[in-house]
């Protein structure tokens, strides 16, 4: 019997719907951190005292850092979840590009935007 090359019209829909839901939902945690970043809401340092204000705003400023990260990274993800929309549409979606097998539907199910098969991934270690 002949190796699948790649996944059928059926699969790539159910892949398909699979990552516009991850998407909607990055979007929606995306947007709230970005209102976290931007809340400037009446919680400021200005009746404490001294030195907690200086601990108060150290706090902020980390926690505004780790935000930001977290934003960043949900970006990312969302760019990634859209490239894999991108390789459905060229039908190349699953597909690992270093072995050029499929990658198992465990594995995209799990990583929706997954480019290389657990083979490929436990070589680069």
């Amino acid at each position: 019997m002949q190796e699948k090359t790649r996944y059928s019209d059926e699969e790539l829909v159910e892949f398909r719907e699979l990552i516009v839901a991850k998407i909607e939902k990055a979007k929606k945690d995306f947007d709230l951190l970005k209102k976290t970043l931007a809340n400037q809401d009446g919680n400021d340092t200005q009746d404490t005292s001294p030195t907690f204000k200086v601990l108060e705003e150290g706090a902020t400023v980390l926690s505004r850092e780790e935000v930001g990260k977290l934003a960043q990274r949900q970006a990312q993800f969302i760019q990634h979840l859209q490239a894999a929309l991108v390789r459905i549409e060229n039908k190349t979606y699953g597909i690992c590009r270093q072995t050029g097998k499929l990658i198992s539907k465990e594995r995209l199910r799990a990583v929706p935007h997954a480019t290389l098969s657990i083979e490929a991934k436990n070589l680069q270690k």
